[in-house]
């Protein structure tokens, strides 16, 4: 669950996974022009990113309140319960739906517990770590778990190699190449739903694929209301609008806890949040 700050006592606009993940999606069918290669195999990267964070679809259905802030638990307010089970959930998922889709997933989930393999200087937090913290008493549960993904990684990888028509797939440039598309994607993403328009800033994306052997630093600077501007330009075209959806929830008292906040949180009227990008 994305959480995007506020004015203090003001409401948030939250968003499900699902829905960032369709805000990633969007952006990845819209990447790509003469200077940006698009994703290729296109349906099964394209898939993965519009798919990576679905382990939390369980977290997200049966949300649980954080009493401090008055808003659901999620990213941008306090843990989830169990957020860790999402590393092999979200890569189950994708699996499903074919070996590459859960590779890039696993990669995905594994990358955010070890600085996105080096390739974001991005934080969820201004001046906060790349990684995801681990508690020390999780650290145990974390290993094993990060360990069993990187075993999956072989697996699949394996399997991939062994079909001539997926084995390019794999090779290290283009594996890379399509894990950067969407780490990129996934911290632009970000970049909207944990930060309120007033605090979004001027914003490096570092190692942005132009092909398989060439990266770029995509700048992307707010210009207007809703419109930032992107250098260079990695998405077709001279402007894309992007739209997220979500709804708005106000803060809970302590002594007014919704007896089911599943429902106090969905049935919220649906709302959405446009993203305007021009070149720069």
């Amino acid at each position: 669950m994305m959480i995007q700050p506020a004015p203090r006592g003001g409401a948030r606009f939250i968003s499900t996974m699902a829905e960032h993940n369709d805000l990633c999606e969007q952006f990845a069918r819209a990447f790509g022009n003469a200077e940006f290669e698009r994703p290729e195999p296109y349906d099964e990267v394209v898939y993965a990113i519009g798919h990576h964070d679905r382990g939390w679809d369980e977290f997200d259905a049966n949300p649980v309140l954080d009493e401090k802030s008055g808003f659901p638990r999620g990213l941008g307010t306090a843990p989830i319960p169990g957020g860790l089970a999402t590393t092999q959930r979200s890569p189950d998922f994708n699996e499903a739906r074919h070996a590459y889709c859960g590779l890039l997933s696993s990669m995905h989930c594994w990358g955010l517990y070890n600085a996105r393999y080096g390739v974001s200087q991005f934080s969820t937090a201004k001046g906060g770590p790349v990684s995801i913290p681990i508690p020390p008493q999780a650290a145990n549960e974390a290993k094993a778990t990060l360990d069993a993904e990187l075993a999956r990684q072989e697996r699949l990888k394996a399997r991939l190699a062994a079909n001539p028509a997926t084995a390019k797939w794999i090779e290290d440039q283009r594996l890379m190449q399509n894990y950067k598309l969407l780490q990129f994607f996934d911290t632009l993403a970000l970049y909207f739903n944990l930060r309120h328009e007033s605090e979004r800033g001027v914003e490096t994306f570092v190692h942005v694929p132009r092909s398989p052997d060439a990266d770029a630093d995509v700048t992307v600077r707010p210009v207007g209301p809703e419109t930032y501007a992107v250098s260079p330009f990695p998405f077709a075209g001279d402007r894309f609008e992007a739209r997220c959806k979500g709804r708005w929830f106000e803060p809970v008292a302590a002594d007014k806890l919704p007896g089911d906040l599943a429902k106090s949180l969905y049935g919220r009227p649906a709302a959405e949040q446009v993203h305007i990008f021009v070149r720069a």
